[in-house]
């Protein structure tokens, strides 16, 4: 008998083909994925950034110290937490985020894409955006202290005064450098008021001449004069303008001084005001419970829009809040975002964030409190 060695079947060419098809895929994603990795993208990402209890301390010239110091008026134990939110972005003009970082941001409910120029516009440095920002929260920190101690029935001493005239604008001639604005059409802006209020008020009036009381430097130094001026403001890309800058100087009736490192912009606002009032005023205004917020606010009280609230939901529920206050401008994004066990309510004012928090601390039908819906 003869034995013979069964020769091993060749190999299809249609099976090599694929096994080289299938490295060469893979080699290309790998490619791809190391460009990707490597590729900034015109992105930049907004996520959760650092919280802060308006009733505690934060690092501040490397030590622990209180947010908010009230010399001149009693002080009052508090409770729980009124936390203020912010939000990180990662990436700037020169150093911006690659695209694997971008595509996974998307997947990401707490994370936003958003193109560079909404942080950092055209022409606009990254130094001129942080002083900016800087600039905001000062007069954020104003505007707040105002209007909790407005809210108190406290009357704080304002003064707007004319930092700049643009040449050719409609106040070129009728205002000067260093006049302090007074009333415009009739309402005074020398108590609870903020550039805000003065530009609500020039929106009001329209293009129509306004009446403009200043108080003006005589020449030679020798004190002031009230003089009335006419200026039709005018409209310029959607807002009406008087053509000027102007700054306000605040005299409160106690020292509040506010202690934040490393944060910019507005949006603090509504969450410095309560925690103002919760240090002024006897009980605990959150009834001790962990409370969150955001939003810009003005002298008299009102509450504005602020950017990132998605994410400043989302860095609430994180550090432990259970309530969130959101400007009520603000819903159409807060629809469909809110993290699972977090409250919110929408406010549009400083009286109505109060009335929120009474209800809570009391325990109160929080079910006829305002929030954000999709009707």
């Amino acid at each position: 008998m003869s034995f013979f060695a069964v020769p091993e079947a060749p190999t299809p060419p249609a099976k090599k083909r694929r096994g080289w098809i299938g490295l060469a895929l893979l080699a290309a994603a790998l490619v791809i994925g190391v460009v990707l990795s490597l590729l900034p993208a015109p992105y930049l990402i907004e996520q959760p950034g650092p919280v802060f209890n308006t009733l505690g301390t934060n690092p501040y010239d490397g030590k622990q110290t209180p947010l908010i110091t009230v010399s001149g008026h009693p002080t009052y134990p508090t409770s729980g937490s009124l936390d203020l939110l912010t939000v990180s972005v990662v990436g700037n003009q020169t150093q911006r985020p690659n695209w694997l970082e971008i595509v996974s941001a998307f997947f990401s409910p707490s994370k936003a894409v958003i193109p560079i120029s909404e942080i950092y516009p055209t022409g606009v440095s990254n130094k001129q955006v942080e002083q900016q920002n800087t600039t905001d929260m000062e007069q954020s920190q104003k505007s707040a202290v105002t209007a909790a101690l407005a809210h108190e029935g406290f009357k704080v001493g304002t003064k707007i005064i004319v930092s700049a005239v643009e040449k050719g604008s409609p106040a070129s001639g009728r205002l000067d450098e260093g006049d302090q604005i007074v009333s415009i059409n009739g309402t005074n802006l020398t108590q609870n008021s903020d550039v805000d209020t003065l530009r609500a008020l020039v929106t009001k009036n329209g293009s129509a001449e306004a009446t403009i009381v200043v108080d003006r430097k005589n020449a030679g130094g020798t004190g002031t004069t009230l003089e009335t001026v006419e200026v039709a403001p005018q409209l310029l890309q959607g807002s009406y303008l008087l053509g000027i800058g102007a700054s306000v100087s605040y005299t409160f009736p106690f020292s509040v001084t506010l202690k934040l490192a490393d944060v910019g912009g507005p949006s603090a606002g509504q969450m410095f005001a309560l925690g103002v009032i919760d240090k002024t005023t006897p009980g605990s205004l959150n009834g001790g419970k962990s409370v969150a917020g955001t939003g810009t606010i003005t002298a008299d009280g009102t509450i504005g829009a602020i950017g990132g609230i998605r994410q400043k939901m989302y860095g609430a529920r994180e550090a432990g809040a259970t309530v969130f206050l959101a400007p009520a401008s603000n819903c159409d994004e807060v629809v469909g975002h809110i993290p699972s066990g977090l409250s919110v309510y929408a406010v549009t004012t400083l009286d109505e964030s109060v009335t929120v928090l009474d209800t809570v601390a009391s325990k109160g039908d929080t079910s006829a409190l305002p929030t954000c819906s999709t009707k």
